[in-house]
């Protein structure tokens, strides 16, 4: 009898051919891997069938690792060598590191902050690479064979560093990263495909570690990301920190070894959730000097001492609404995203903004990874066409752009601009006979360059020596898939060429990308203010310099009185450039303009002269 080769619709006809992909949620409390399997994404769970994997590494003697459940279980007994919430730590410096109190002993190195431990310093991307290793394990044993890739989540407003921090630990841990994911975004796929949604939908993502705020539009299968917003530096841990400084303050402590400072979190964790089912429970915290300690809370005291960071994460909520061009009522549904979003004060007041229920019907710890595990399987090649075609649409989350003269920034790219993206923009010397251009790339909303923030600098050399502004230097931004940015810059007579793939030293500090956006719609008629004045004290150097090479080579052509008159109007205008009046110095700027019109007559005069001087009518005709 003849056999039948049996294969999953849209799937490749020989099961031997299907290539291994997963999604890897890499959170900030639990991590989780997830992949498709039977047409239907699925969480795959540890040989327990847990499919959450704590993310705490414990470092001991010797070199052994401990990653997981255990690791969290030995949190208070060995701290400074049991690494929590190491996300909050990835891509960024000591300065910001050191923002909360922690048991850790932090070193400062170039690049990125890291840990002292039994086991010698480990950086978070090291301690990162440990949860993923263990996860790409599980997955290898549950599917049977090799991973050919991984999609790996991240928050949407993770910056360069950041994302790239999170690559570096999955090539750490084995695994080739097919896709870096927007959080929100995996969610979004996740939800719409499991229930065929169309329409507008906000994903409000409130995680251990990170918040995050997109609005999409699903449309017959394409997934366009309008709009994102939110915050790297905020998520459950800090409402455990709230009710930690409320059990602090009720028993007049303040100074805590290490491990009382892990246990009193632990026992806030704890509390916060069983808040979420209860009405009020007890903060039981055994210290080791003072003994046993119990602080009785209630769910109302706690949602008032929250209020502070809750509001935080609805003002980015509107903004990014405000992005969008949408509001509020136009929204068909809002998809809860974290665990922290259990806590009932989130669910109600994010309710409340958009007038509607949220979804919370797909479990909030999961659907990220199973997202993520979708979009691994379309990019291994496991789709063959068929009506489970999809496409994805993501944007950029802050503006990125130039430094120009005087300060300025040229945006190149907006925030919210689908990715993968290339934008080019012509410029040219500032200077006679420049050869060589500075390139400094920004990222941020501001007007100022001193207002944003610094992600590289290179140099183009090579220039041709030419007049001011007669050089055509090209400088194109990239960014891919995964949000990362390249830049190239290019002369375009000569065809000298300079590029750059940013890989800034360290993320945003911790308030930074919330700071920049909220800096600008807070700042935006100061910033206008202060960019007009920039201008003016450009375009006054630019005419001082013309005005003086123009002396310089041709000031014979003046008498003492007309020369004198010259360069007082000149001092004038060096005098207001120096100032912070805008309108002075362009009234100073159009005085001397004016004041040099005769003179430029007399070099024009004399420039044609020059070119007629020893040729003959019939030549010139």
């Amino acid at each position: 009898m003849a056999l039948l080769q049996i294969s999953e619709p849209g799937m490749s006809p020989e099961p031997h051919q299907r290539r291994l992909a997963v999604g890897v949620d890499l959170g900030t409390t639990h991590s989780l891997v997830a992949s498709v399997r039977s047409s239907a994404a699925d969480v795959l769970p540890d040989e327990l069938g847990r499919p959450l994997l704590p993310s705490v590494v414990r470092y001991l003697v010797g070199g052994e690792v401990e990653v997981g459940h255990a690791a969290w279980e030995c949190a208070s007994e060995d701290p400074r060598n049991t690494i929590v919430s190491v996300k909050r730590y990835m891509g960024r410096g000591l300065a910001d590191a050191s923002r909360h109190p922690s048991p850790y002993e932090f070193v400062d190195a170039p690049g990125m902050v890291r840990l002292r431990t039994v086991g010698g310093e480990r950086s978070p991307v090291e301690v990162s690479a440990e949860i993923l290793k263990v996860l790409r394990r599980r997955a290898e044993a549950a599917l049977g064979g090799e991973l050919v890739g991984a999609v790996i989540t991240v928050p949407a407003y993770f910056d360069d560093a950041q994302r790239q921090a999170t690559k570096d630990a999955a090539r750490l841990a084995g695994l080739d990263v097919l896709r870096l994911l927007n959080e929100p975004t995996a969610a979004a796929i996740a939800y719409g495909l499991d229930h065929g949604s169309e329409g507008l939908y906000a994903v409000y993502d409130l995680g251990g570690g990170t918040f995050d705020i997109s609005i999409l539009r699903l449309t017959r299968g394409v997934f366009e990301v309008m709009a994102t917003g939110g915050d790297t530096a905020l998520g459950g841990d800090d409402f455990d920190r709230c009710l930690a400084d409320y059990f602090l303050s009720a028993n007049r402590l303040e100074q805590l070894a290490p491990e009382d400072l892990r246990r009193v979190l632990k026992a806030c964790r704890l509390a916060k959730e069983t808040l979420s089912t209860h009405a009020d429970t007890t903060i039981n915290v055994r210290l080791k000097d003072l003994g046993a300690l119990a602080t009785p809370v209630t769910a109302t005291a706690f949602h008032e001492m929250t209020q502070a960071l809750l509001a935080r994460t609805l003002d980015a909520t509107r903004r990014a609404l405000r992005d969008a061009g949408v509001t509020a009522s136009e929204i068909a549904g809002v998809v809860m995203v974290g665990g922290a979003t259990r806590m009932p004060q989130v669910r109600e007041a994010v309710s409340a903004v958009f007038g509607k229920p949220v979804l919370t019907d797909l479990d909030p710890d999961k659907v990220v990874a199973l997202g993520a595990a979708i979009q691994a399987d379309l990019l291994a090649g496991n789709r063959a066409g068929g009506d489970d075609e999809w496409l994805l649409l993501d944007v950029i989350p802050l503006s990125l752009g130039l430094e120009t003269m005087g300060g300025l920034v040229e945006r190149i790219i907006a925030r919210n601009v689908t990715i993968p993206v290339a934008r080019a923009q012509e410029f040219t010397t500032f200077k006679d006979g420049q050869t060589a251009m500075a390139v400094h790339v920004v990222q941020g909303e501001r007007e100022l360059v001193a207002d944003c923030r610094s992600l590289a600098r290179f140099e183009l050399r090579g220039i041709p020596p030419m007049a001011a502004g007669a050089a055509r230097i090209r400088v194109t931004f990239q960014v891919d898939a995964d949000g990362l940015l390249s830049v190239t810059a290019r002369e375009q007579s000569q065809g000298v060429e300079a590029s750059i793939s940013v890989k800034p030293s360290y993320g945003l500090s911790d308030d930074d990308i919330a700071r920049m956006l909220q800096d600008s719609f807070g700042s935006a008629e100061v910033d206008m203010q202060a960019r007009a004045l920039r201008e003016r004290q450009v375009d006054a150097d630019r005419l001082l310099a013309a005005t003086q090479v123009a002396l310089d080579a041709d000031g014979d052509l003046l008498d003492g009185l007309e020369r004198d008159a010259i360069q007082g109007l000149m001092r004038a205008l060096k005098v207001c450039a120096q100032g912070a009046d805008a309108g002075a110095i362009e009234s100073a700027t159009t005085q001397l303009a004016r004041g040099t019109e005769d003179f430029a007559a007399k070099r024009m005069d004399r420039a044609v002269q020059q070119a007629l001087s020893g040729r003959r009518l019939d030549e010139i005709g």
